[in-house]
């Protein structure tokens, strides 16, 4: 299965697979970018994978690994705000906190 899916290093969602020879690029928590920040989508962890409906919403929102965007807003409950794939989301602080993004 390794070979014929090209050997990947990650799961879809960014996650490295064991044994897989991978090196994380340095990444931040997408909440901890402030509001005029541009940033690619790195990883989603498997805490907000196994979140009931969470990994649903993030994929209808276009936010997966390799999708770049831009932080347009910072609310003080810690919701933040992005425009990616044309649309303005609204991502809580437990996602927020734990979606690994670089600039």
């Amino acid at each position: 299965m390794d070979r014929i899916l090209g050997r990947p290093t990650t799961c879809p969602h960014g996650n490295p697979i064991p044994g897989a020879d991978y090196t994380a690029p340095a990444s931040s928590p997408l909440g901890e970018l402030a509001v005029g920040a541009s940033f690619v989508v790195n990883r989603i962890p498997e805490e907000l994978e196994f979140a009931p409906g969470m990994l649903e919403f993030l994929e209808s929102a276009d936010i997966l690994p390799g999708r770049s965007g831009v932080i347009t807003a910072a609310s003080p409950d810690g919701t933040t705000t992005v425009e990616i794939g044309g649309a303005h989301v609204g991502i809580g602080a437990f996602a927020s906190a734990r979606i690994l993004v670089t600039t």
